[in-house]
């Protein structure tokens, strides 16, 4: 633990805070992002990760080294004008990204995992593969003479 707190809460949290600023729903959304089941059976692993508000396009899935990476960003831009000045009564953006990464094997490749987004849900099917152990090379030292 970083900063001092007093009875679960930070006590810096009040005094940077913008007057105007209310982060009690971005707490909330953020929570409630990438929530993810995972499910086994018994060929596969079944991902299923809750993405709200979140489009097709603005979903990455790629898998490096044995772990698969899943990246969620998005932008988005509010504007609201008074009808007769034409003068903003308030202009917001938001921008924000997310990842989670999962460890899946080195065996699995990328044109094994299947993948579908519906109705903010990313489904992921990981196939099942056994690690094989590394096989120990024997390495001979030559001999001169």
């Amino acid at each position: 633990m970083l900063a001092p707190s007093i009875f679960g809460r930070d006590m810096f949290d009040d005094v940077f805070r913008f007057p105007f600023f209310d982060d009690s729903a971005f707490k909330k959304t953020e929570k409630n992002l990438m929530r993810t089941d995972v499910r086994e059976t018994d060929n596969a692993y079944e991902l299923e990760m809750e993405l709200p508000g979140f489009r097709k396009e603005d979903v990455q899935v790629s898998l490096e080294d044995g772990y698969l990476t899943v990246q969620a960003a998005q932008e988005r831009t509010e504007e609201k004008k008074e009808e007769k000045t034409g003068a903003y009564i308030r202009r917001e953006r938001y921008a924000g990204s997310y990842q989670r990464t999962f460890y899946v094997g080195k065996d699995v490749t990328q044109e094994e995992i299947k993948g579908e987004f519906r109705q903010g849900i990313l489904h992921l099917t990981v196939p099942k593969k056994e690690e094989q152990p590394e096989v120990e090379k024997k390495k001979y030292i030559a001999i001169e003479g």
